[in-house]
């Protein structure tokens, strides 16, 4: 039964939702599944599927139950990678985006973004260097990795935003 407020995702081997399954919650960097992934259902968060190890390669996005994703992820390629990247749905704080460099082990964001909008250095008060690794850790975490290892801040106008953040999943 889906709680309000959780990210999870189901997937399974047959359009339609049918078939062999597995319920996904956090990131999953390899699943070395014996069978293709054709359908998912979306029981909150937006999911992020690749058809490379480490999210790599093709990857698409979902928000809801898609009963047929074959050939989305290329010709011929099949699911090795799923992680969820923005908050739960019904009011989550939207997609994490921004353009960004991927990398196997890091992402570098020189200008994070959350449904849309730059991410505020610091959500109450004036902005200082701890609050900023605050918020870029919470940032980095919702979009599925450990924390985050560096982070800097831009003043735009009068509000202050994070830049540089490298998200990571160890040396934080």
């Amino acid at each position: 039964m889906h709680r309000p407020g959780t990210t999870e995702a189901t997937i399974y081997r047959d359009t339609g939702f049918r078939g062999p399954a597995m319920a996904v919650s956090r990131a999953e960097a390899n699943l070395r599944l014996a069978w293709p992934v054709t359908s998912i259902r979306v029981k909150g968060g937006t999911w992020q599927l690749c058809n490379g190890a480490n999210f790599r390669g093709t990857c698409i996005t979902v928000t809801r139950d898609d009963a047929n994703i074959t050939g989305r992820l290329g010709r011929g390629s099949v699911l090795q990678s799923i992680r969820p990247i923005g908050g739960p749905g019904g009011g989550g704080g939207g997609a994490i985006g921004g353009k960004s460099l991927r990398g196997m082990a890091a992402e570098f964001h020189p200008a994070p973004t959350r449904g849309g909008q730059r991410v505020a250095a610091c959500r109450q008060g004036s902005a200082s260097a701890n609050c900023a690794a605050q918020s870029a850790d919470a940032f980095c975490k919702a979009a599925g990795w450990t924390g985050s290892a560096r982070q800097s801040m831009e003043t735009v106008g009068r509000v202050v935003y994070l830049a540089d953040v490298l998200c990571t999943r160890t040396g934080y």
